[in-house]
């Protein structure tokens, strides 16, 4: 039996490289578990030759391909919120767009989805970045775990199967990468049943992470405080 209806986005940052092998993964698992779905990616205001292969893409995989194109970049946050709120169907699953993840394993995902459930998140089995990135991220993941109570194992994770309906009661703000952090902790407010499930996680083969620079880790801890500060201290915008 089918998946009824899903929305997959890929928030996209001069991913050119690999954005054909990851689409071509998707609409081959799509075509096998998913009844009626849409494809989109957001093209986050990449200055390699995205804008190119995407245009290609679109044409290839029309009409379920969508891109949402940022003329400026407006960062992590800012491209999934992008995401969200182009999404039309039922569910919305997104990962990113450096193919350190593996499409092909969204069915894990769609076969913990039951009624009860608001939000299916994987978490790495294994991660496959440079020593300094992982302890970066386990650092990361253990203190907004800790300050803002998240329940999930793996906020870092970015490989997540969400209720369309509860992102529409959810109002994001984040710009940078806390907006994981914010997404994560509203969806949990709203007491909707949450499952994890490993997932592999793959070197990245092309360009450079965005995150771990260190203008965008000074941005994100930044954006880190405030957000503790509105939604843990002053408990504004629980949903």
């Amino acid at each position: 039996m089918k998946f009824a209806s899903l929305s997959v986005f890929f928030p996209a940052y001069n991913d050119a490289p690999s954005l054909p092998g990851l689409l071509a993964k998707t609409f081959a698992a799509l075509e096998v578990h998913v009844a009626d779905y849409e494809v989109i990616v957001v093209n986050d205001g990449s200055y390699d030759n995205t804008a190119q292969v995407l245009e290609e893409l679109r044409t290839k995989y029309a009409p379920f391909l969508r891109v949402v194109t940022h003329e400026q970049n407006r960062g992590y946050g800012g491209a999934l919120r992008s995401g969200f709120a182009s999404a039309k169907k039922d569910f919305v699953f997104y990962t990113d767009g450096d193919g350190q993840y593996d499409p092909a394993e969204l069915p894990r995902l769609l076969e913990l989805m039951t009624p009860e459930t608001g939000l299916v998140n994987g978490f790495k089995l294994e991660r496959h970045d440079p020593a300094h990135r992982i302890w970066i991220g386990s650092t990361y993941n253990f203190c907004a775990r800790l300050l803002f109570g998240i329940g999930i194992r793996d906020i870092d994770c970015d490989f997540r199967l969400i209720r369309r309906r509860l992102l529409e009661k959810v109002q994001l703000t984040s710009t940078s990468g806390t907006i994981c952090v914010e997404l994560v902790r509203k969806l949990e407010l709203t007491r909707c049943r949450v499952a994890e499930v490993g997932v592999h996680h793959y070197p990245r083969l092309h360009g450079k992470s965005q995150f771990f620079r260190l203008r965008s880790l000074a941005t994100t801890l930044v954006e880190l405080v405030r957000l503790w500060l509105r939604v843990v201290v002053l408990r504004r915008g629980r949903y």
